[in-house]
Parts: structure tokens; C-alpha cells; sequence
């Protein structure tokens, strides 16, 4: 039966770097002991204040080790830490306290103005006109419009530039096209309108939706900006179901 030779183990570095430490350690120990200096005594071939050369020893040592380094480190590739870089972040200086706490003040005081204006809108939305209504005729006019140009409307006496019939649509499809109409004729130079809401005689309730509301949209929200006066139209032009509307210059 053959005998099978067992393979030798193949020396890792750290075993290579020990073994050439040992024999390192071994020419040190064969180095003879060098010969005591005579004090007093100058070489002529050198200076006092100059270095004196390297023994072939100390090269020999410096050659070994250098062999050993280029061992260890064969094969070795250094790393390409190009992509792995950390770029510079810039570093911003803090807003100071005082400057964050004065623009905070001055967002809430804004918020708080803005609230106030949109409640005196409300509030003078309503006092800016002077409604009444008897349940059939219905009538409003801006306090700072002379009461003669109000019954000169009332009695239809301006001439009628446009026209808006609202009759059998829902409350809000009517009152945005209200809204979008009175702001079409202003912006047109138009002055006197009329909107057909309808009497209602048709109506479940035997009321009209929209009579009930033309009043409000009229003296408020958008649709007022741009009324001057209202008043229900004569019979000829509709009567009651029917309202005459005077727009600002």
C-alpha cells in the first residue's frame, strides 16, 4: 500500500515575520563586542564634530528589514478611497433666539390683524346696507347712496343694461351665478340690472328658494361689492318675482 506524504504547511506571514525576527536575534548574538574607544585619540581621516558612518551590520539589519517589509506588503493594493470621500458639509450658524422669537411675534400679530379685518368685513357688510322687506317687495340701498337714486330705481325708471334669469335653479348653482354675473357687468361699465329669482308659486312650500335669499346675497358676502342699491321690479319687468339691481361705479 503506498504511503501518502503529508503536505507541509504553507508559512502565513505573521510565522515568516517571526522566523526572520529569530534570525535577526542570532546575528546579533554572533556580532563581536566592539573595541572600547581610546579617549583623547582623533582619527585623522575624520572630524570631531562630524558623523562617523554606518557598520555593514546596522546596513545589513536595514537591508533585512526593508526585505521583510516588501514581503509582508507584496501583492498589496492600496484602497481607492476617492468614491468613500466624505464631502465638506457646510456648517450654518444658528438664528439667533431673539431674531426667531421677534419674527414668531410678528406672524401672530399679522394672524390676529387678519382675523380682525375679516370680522369688521362681516360686521360692516351688514351695516353698510339698509334692507327692508314686507314679505312681498324687497329693497336695500348703501347708506352713502342718495335715497332719490333708490326711488327712481324702485320705480324702474333707469334702463335695464342686463339681464339674469335664476328661475329653476338650486340655491347655491344660483347664487354662484350671481355672484359671477355681477362681477361680469361691473367690469363691463354696465349700471342698471335685473335678476329673475322667480315667485315660487310652483314650489313645494309655495314659496320661492331663491326670493328668500336674494335679499342677503345682495347686501352680503362677495356678491355685495359690487351693488349699490336693489329693489323689487315692477309688474312690467316681473313684479315680484323679479329685482332690479344697481350696480357700483
Amino acid at each position: 500500500m503506498p504511503m501518502t506524504q503529508k503536505k507541509k504547511p504553507v508559512a502565513g506571514p505573521f510565522e515568516t515575520l517571526r522566523a526572520l525576527k529569530d534570525e535577526l536575534g542570532r546575528k546579533e548574538e554572533k556580532r563581536p563586542p566592539a573595541a572600547p574607544r581610546e579617549h583623547g585619540r582623533n582619527d585623522e581621516r575624520t572630524s570631531p564634530h562630524s558623523t562617523p558612518p554606518p557598520s555593514t551590520d546596522v546596513l545589513s539589519a536595514a537591508n533585512d528589514e526593508a526585505l521583510l517589509l516588501h514581503r509582508l506588503f507584496a501583492g498589496v493594493k492600496p484602497l481607492d478611497r476617492a468614491p468613500g470621500r466624505v464631502p465638506k458639509q457646510r456648517i450654518e450658524r444658528s438664528e439667533p433666539v431673539e431674531r426667531v422669537a421677534k419674527r414668531g411675534a410678528d406672524e401672530a400679530r399679522s394672524e390676529v390683524e387678519a382675523v380682525h379685518e375679516h370680522l369688521r368685513v362681516l360686521v360692516e357688510g351688514g351695516a353698510r346696507f339698509e334692507v327692508t322687506d314686507d314679505g312681498q317687495r324687497i329693497e336695500g340701498r348703501r347708506v352713502d347712496l342718495p335715497m332719490d337714486v333708490l326711488r327712481r330705481l324702485r320705480r324702474g325708471r333707469l334702463p335695464i343694461d342686463a339681464r339674469l334669469d335664476l328661475h329653476g335653479l338650486g340655491v347655491r348653482e344660483a347664487r354662484t351665478q350671481l355672484e359671477s354675473f355681477l362681477r361680469t357687468m361691473r367690469s363691463r361699465g354696465e349700471r342698471c340690472l335685473i335678476v329673475i329669482h322667480g315667485k315660487g308659486a310652483h314650489s313645494p312650500q309655495g314659496a320661492g328658494v331663491l326670493r328668500g335669499e336674494i335679499g342677503a346675497w345682495l347686501s352680503q358676502g362677495s356678491a355685495s361689492e359690487n351693488v349699490a342699491a336693489f329693489a323689487t321690479a315692477t309688474a312690467p319687468d316681473g313684479g315680484e318675482g323679479a329685482v332690479y339691481v344697481l350696480l357700483r361705479r
